[in-house]
């Protein structure tokens, strides 16, 4: 696989992101994404603060967890690809249907496994969620076709039927200043693993769906 772009809005994940993939860009707001490029794989590991058993509850149509909608957006509008979503087990209570029947709405066959990071050898559960979602619809001219007619869209009318989610929160001066607010850089680097999955599960599912692929 070939990463041709990123799409995350927060400074330090960003400066993660362009020290393993130099060269790679990355896209600042998933809420006003432009790439009118058909791809192969969309992954996404969408906020889970909504979801999460550790928050409020609000589910996914909560302010972040329901970026899970610009998500969508974006298969649409880079040729409905096949699709890797990641988020935590508690989605399974709130939520998972909506995911699955939103797929569904826009053709797409979906599968999904709860996955530890225990599986792998590491010493926690940190129990999540992968859904591979396929679309029924493949034929490559087809699939440039809905693109066209997708981008040509407002952002409105692409989201027009949809949960309206809520923009990103600001995000503070002070929280992207780094050092200078006086908080440790230890603290950064956790929150940036809080963000992360556990990569040696994602490079299973990865080596599964590049075989897949190979098969005639």
């Amino acid at each position: 696989m070939t990463t041709i772009a990123f799409c995350e809005i927060e400074p330090y994940c960003q400066a993660v992101l362009k020290k393993h993939w130099p060269g790679v860009p990355i896209f600042n707001d998933i809420t006003h994404l432009k790439y009118r490029q058909n791809v192969d794989l969309v992954t996404a590991g969408f906020p889970c603060q909504d979801i999460s058993l550790a928050g409020e509850g609000a589910g996914i149509t909560g302010e972040r967890s329901g970026l899970f909608w610009y998500v969508i957006r974006t298969l649409c509008m880079v040729g409905r690809p096949q699709a890797l979503l990641e988020n935590v087990a508690a989605l399974l209570n709130r939520g998972m249907g909506v995911v699955l029947g939103a797929m569904a709405s826009f053709g797409y066959d979906t599968e999904w496994h709860c996955i530890p990071a225990s599986y792998v050898g590491a010493r926690q559960l940190r129990d999540r969620v992968w859904i591979v979602a396929s679309p029924q619809l493949d034929d490559l001219q087809r699939r440039q076709t809905i693109t066209a007619a997708w981008y040509v869209k407002s952002r409105k009318e692409q989201l027009a039927g949809l949960v309206q989610p809520c923009a990103w929160p600001e995000v503070s001066s002070a929280r992207n200043s780094g050092t200078g607010h006086g908080i440790p850089n230890g603290i950064h680097r956790n929150k940036a693993l809080g963000n992360s999955i556990v990569p040696q599960i994602a490079e299973i599912i990865g080596k599964a769906i590049v075989e897949q692929e190979k098969r005639p």
